[in-house]
């Protein structure tokens, strides 16, 4: 950890035990903390067969990459959601962070889409999960606004999955139309926003508003800036309009806040779970 970090330590820990409401942020940097890292040797150890016949080096690629059929394009998912959304991470940062707020007034807001932080024992209904799950379906057209929970067709699929595709007749197609089902994650105008997702953004939206007087913590956790619109922007713009809130920034890199809220920010730059 570098200089000045245990003194910026002291000041979470204060600002935590603190507060009245724990605004939590999370990003994927929280996953990769807990090990669920999609390159190097997690990677290879689960792909090496992929990256062989397509040259890519990484999960999240693979993700995006132009499979020729549906056999193969799901052989890839299947693998990849089961090892990211139905397996644990190796390493238990969630479940310290979990010890950390279980007794606080909390709320969670993330971009990440593998679950872990039910797993961990956070209530579903402290919980927002703005970009997906790995673990629900979609049309993919989509021709209605439901998702499905796809646990049970995902090990099927990885079960049966030979020479990096799976039988045709596991390909799941939406029950309304026949179309292929997609994986319920937002990446295009396709995404389904269903009745579980707006119930949770109205609980934020709900969470915020009734905590207008409460001291609180905006716990920012491995976000980066791809999405910065999501978590890091409404956060300093909820605290630059709070003088009781205190900002906190935990990453492994790109530690910045505006300097008018500097006063009321934390930012600490290390790994996530050398700090819990």
């Amino acid at each position: 950890m570098g200089k000045g970090t245990n003194a910026q330590i002291t000041r979470l820990y204060d600002a935590l035990a603190s507060a009245d409401a724990v605004v939590i942020g999370a990003g994927a940097g929280l996953s990769a903390a807990a090990g669920f890292s999609y390159d190097g040797e997690r990677f290879h150890e689960n792909f090496s067969d992929f990256e062989a016949k397509y040259g890519f080096h990484d999960m999240y690629t693979g993700g995006f990459y132009p499979y020729g059929t549906l056999e193969e394009f799901w052989a890839f998912w299947s693998r990849m959601v089961l090892l990211n959304r139905y397996e644990d991470p190796p390493l238990p940062v969630y479940d310290r962070l979990f010890e950390l707020v279980k007794n606080k007034d909390y709320f969670v807001i993330t971009t990440n889409v593998d679950h872990c932080f039910q797993k961990a024992g956070f209530s579903k209904e402290r919980l927002f999960y703005t970009q997906g799950d790995y673990g629900l379906f979609q049309c993919s057209e989509p021709c209605h606004r439901e998702t499905y929970d796809n646990e049970a067709a995902i090990r099927a699929m990885v079960a049966a999955q030979k020479d990096m595709r799976i039988p045709s007749e596991l390909i799941p197609r939406c029950a309304k139309c026949g179309r292929p089902m997609s994986m319920n994650l937002r990446s295009d105008d396709t995404f389904v926003q269903d009745s579980g997702w707006d119930a949770a953004c109205k609980r934020y939206e709900a969470f915020l508003r009734s905590r207008k007087k409460s001291r609180k913590l905006f716990l920012e956790l491995g976000v980066g800036m791809n999405t910065p619109g999501i978590i890091k922007y409404p956060f300093w713009q909820f605290t630059a309009k709070d003088p009781k809130a205190t900002y906190v920034c935990v990453n492994s890199y790109d530690i910045f806040y505006p300097p008018s809220i500097e006063k009321q920010s934390i930012g600490i730059q290390a790994d996530i779970q050398e700090i819990f």
